[in-house]
């Protein structure tokens, strides 16, 4: 799929084609692609003044809805491979509202290296700006590795919902290496850094105190500064064959975090539609 580097003005220039490095250095192989999606709001509604693709990302503006810009993020080759080292870089300016999803799962799979995978996202959302970051669910196959990180940027007025869930392997094979990051800060202080290792050589990770033998997890964060920053921690499900989620306040921010855990994809998008529901549902706060 050829690289299409976008100007601001939206005209699409020509680039070479995006193609796979040998593998016979582990360090220099896969692909290396770099896809930048940047929203501004126009003084009455959110426009995506530059959008460019790179490598397996192919973006695509969705058609807007209520003063939100909307964009696809289409995988236009099978990656992340072994070796690869992708990014994905998503800014709110101010007063912008934005909604990015991709089309379809993201599935981690070997390479031609043993090199590992990478997939980094960068949100950063500027003041009274809101984005939500919606990909559908990422599948972690036998004898992949993949390092993921999540990266978020907020001004001290900017909101955004961000929800991620994975699949450790496709039935009936084990997962492969799947390790995850999220990072949050807000006005430059921290709200949240968490890291997640699943599979190879991740301690007990299928053990009691991690996932419990389930093989789908997820989770929800909303950050907006109308919430209240006192709400009790929540249970959610109390069926283990439907899975259990837990939805819990960040200290010192309007912040919340839903984790969950289940048998299957279905069950944990249920949790999370769940605690979502929990945090619309609160009292909003003044700022």
């Amino acid at each position: 799929m050829a690289e299409k580097p976008e100007t601001d003005s939206g005209r699409t220039n020509e680039a070479p084609a995006v193609v796979r490095r040998p593998a016979t250095d582990p360090e220099l192989s896969g692909v290396q692609a770099t896809a930048i999606i940047r929203a501004a709001h126009n003084g009455s509604t959110t426009t995506v003044p530059r959008l460019r693709s790179s490598g397996p990302f192919h973006l695509h503006r969705t058609q807007p809805r209520n003063g939100w810009a909307r964009v696809s993020v289409i995988s236009a080759m099978c990656a992340p491979l072994g070796g690869d080292r992708l990014a994905l870089d998503i800014t709110a300016e101010e007063h912008a509202k934005l909604e990015v999803s991709t089309a379809a799962a993201t599935i981690a799979l070997p390479g031609a290296t043993t090199a590992p995978a990478t997939y980094d996202v960068r949100l950063t959302v500027a003041d009274h700006a809101i984005l939500t970051w919606l990909p559908k669910p990422l599948i972690s196959v036998q004898n992949s590795t993949l390092h993921q990180t999540c990266t978020v940027d907020l001004a001290p007025t900017a909101a955004v919902i961000l929800r991620e869930e994975q699949l450790l392997g496709r039935a009936p094979e084990p997962p492969g290496h799947l390790t995850t990051r999220l990072t949050v800060h807000r006005g430059g202080r921290p709200v949240l850094d968490q890291h997640t290792a699943y599979g190879g050589t991740a301690p007990a990770w299928d053990g009691p105190a991690v996932l419990g033998g389930y093989r789908a997890v997820g989770q929800l964060l909303v950050v907006d500064p109308y919430l209240p920053c006192d709400h009790p921690t929540i249970l959610i499900g109390d069926d283990p064959e439907a899975g259990h989620a837990v939805l819990t306040p960040l200290a010192q921010h309007p912040s919340y975090l839903a984790t969950a855990t289940a048998r299957s994809l279905h069950d944990v998008g249920k949790l999370l539609d769940t605690a979502l529901e929990h945090i619309k549902n609160m009292e909003p706060r003044s700022t």
